[in-house]
């Protein structure tokens, strides 16, 4: 995740897209089937937003991981294998 030379710092030192990346690899450490990802990549900048989406796709296709993720991000949603939209409460 990128994180290696920030090993030794408190949480309160880490930027927002360092602690997303944080978050993300604590969901996906103990290898789990389905990884549930509420905007996964909204604190990232585009490297890192590009990286993560890549390691999704990856670990969907060498691991078999489900991944479930609600997201703004049309980019993200455009690659996924399924695309289900909600408006107003309401799946469309």
């Amino acid at each position: 995740m990128g994180l290696s030379d920030r090993i030794q710092h408190k949480p309160a030192e880490l930027s927002g897209g360092e602690k997303q990346r944080v978050a993300v690899a604590r969901a996906l450490i103990n290898n789990p089937m389905i990884v549930f990802a509420d905007e996964p990549s909204g604190s990232l900048d585009t490297e890192n937003k590009s990286e993560l989406h890549s390691l999704f796709f990856k670990l969907r296709d060498e691991l078999d991981q489900t991944f479930v993720i609600v997201t703004h991000d049309t980019q993200l949603a455009a690659l996924t294998d399924r695309t289900i939209k909600m408006k107003d409460g309401f799946i469309e």
